[in-house]
């Protein structure tokens, strides 16, 4: 691996109270199953499954734990009092339920959402550095960064090695998704960060999105890349096309992925395209390849409802590629194509491994968002805390304390269920003490 580096894929397990309350304005899929009934068991023993392959693969896996939910602290924050049960009660008469749904979502399983990295090999001070996201445009998920940067501390405690940042301050005007808008690439000229944006700054742009909000900023973007420590010249700022937000792109990795050498893209994922894709070359070196969908070959609303772009693309021990795609991009016969283009484009992914997410993908999250890429030497990932490296022994247990826990569905109303919240504390008092993560939850405390 370049710089003696492995990446290492930290999945987020899908939490206890998994359902489809559709809080994600520009997220279709989120729109589109709104009210569905959920089924939170099969969701994380389907996460558990890809997570399975990536490792038998021999690519890293890790896993980040659930937060709380539904999380009470933010209900009494928001003025509601007494028992737990008073409270959700009282809350759920409120707004027809709404901050009921926005308190127990799960959208931390996302974990592509959790941070932005840099490896040590990047950065001015040789450590690998992690920028905590703020998700500070949507209500549900704003209530996140908090237990995610707790969490992130304590995995990556060792201060020799990592350094874990406040998510940024600004507000509107720093609004940052993570990862998710992030991507590393690297070749014989080096590596080059593309940090992606939507928006200028704290106002809508006139040339922006029209129908969906642009939820990263160019202001927050560029924040980012300072707080990673990494050499300027080694940056780039591509825009996210407009037409690509309004069409359901609401995060970079709706409409690109890439790695190493690779950059897989839709043509409406960024603006100007190919003047990003001529300077990837010159800084990447002569081995950058890119494959480029034009909207004639793949409309990007088949992009955006089938995922083929939130793709895991994962390099193997051999030195060769391969693609994890969600099995919507298989059953789509435009998608299908454009992955066998790839395969036989005489890139390294040689390979591509369709898997069932299909209940994070009814909440618009695929393979891609559920995966956080942490670069790491094998010094860096023995210093990490707790056990959140996975091995078949791991997957055992996780996949019995899933089958435990968890409810097999879970229905709209189901959120005021006083009970719900009690099985999702005994569920998580149990994880912290499988992965070894201590008290990292408000009411362990």
């Amino acid at each position: 691996m370049h710089d003696g580096l492995q990446e290492v894929q930290f999945d987020g397990l899908v939490g206890p109270s998994h359902n489809y309350a559709g809080l994600s304005p520009g997220n279709l899929a989120s729109d589109r199953h709104r009210g569905v009934i959920s089924q939170p068991r099969a969701a994380a023993l389907q996460g558990l499954q890809k997570m399975r392959l990536v490792h038998s693969l021999g690519v890293p896996q890790g896993v980040l734990p659930p937060h709380e939910r539904p999380l009470l602290s933010a209900l009494r924050r928001w003025g509601f009092r007494g028992s737990d049960e008073a409270m959700l009660s009282e809350a759920w008469g409120h707004d027809g339920g709404h901050l009921v749904r926005v308190a127990s979502s799960a959208s931390a399983m996302w974990t592509a959402n959790s941070a932005t990295v840099a490896p040590s090999c990047d950065t001015d001070d040789g450590k690998v550095h992690l920028v905590v996201a703020n998700l500070l445009t949507m209500p549900h998920r704003s209530l996140e960064p908090e237990s995610t940067q707790r969490i992130l501390r304590t995995i990556f405690r060792d201060p020799a090695h990592f350094v874990v940042h406040d998510p940024l301050p600004g507000g509107y005007l720093m609004t940052d998704e993570g990862a998710a808008n992030h991507t590393r690439l690297f070749g014989t000229g080096g590596a080059v960060h593309l940090f992606a944006w939507g928006r200028r700054g704290s106002t809508a742009d006139v040339d922006g999105p029209r129908q969906h909000v642009a939820r990263q900023t160019e202001a927050a973007s560029r924040s980012i890349a300072r707080l990673l420590a990494i050499d300027s010249a080694r940056a780039l700022f591509p825009r996210q096309h407009p037409s690509g937000i309004d069409a359901g792109g609401f995060h970079t990795d709706v409409l690109a992925v890439g790695s190493g050498s690779v950059l897989l893209l839709h043509e409406q994922a960024f603006v100007a395209p190919e003047a990003l894709l001529a300077e990837l070359r010159k800084l990447v070196g002569p081995e950058f390849q890119a494959i480029l969908a034009r909207q004639e070959e793949l409309p990007v609303s088949e992009a955006v409802e089938c995922y083929p772009f939130n793709s895991q693309l994962l390099q193997l021990p051999d030195g060769t590629m391969t693609l994890v795609a969600p099995t919507e991009s298989r059953e789509s016969a435009a998608c299908r194509r454009y992955i066998e283009r790839v395969l036989a484009s005489g890139t390294p992914i040689r390979s591509v491994h369709y898997v069932n997410l299909r209940q994070s993908m009814q909440n618009g999250g695929g393979p891609a968002c559920l995966r956080l890429r942490v670069p790491l030497t094998a010094t860096e990932r023995g210093c990490l805390h707790a056990r959140v490296l996975a091995d078949e022994s791991l997957f055992e247990r996780l996949e019995r304390w899933v089958c435990r826990h968890y409810r097999e569905q879970i229905a709209p109303e189901d959120l005021r269920d006083p009970h719900l919240h009690r099985e999702s504390m005994t569920a998580l008092d149990e994880l912290t003490g499988i992965l070894n993560l201590g008290s990292i939850y408000e009411f362990q405390r």
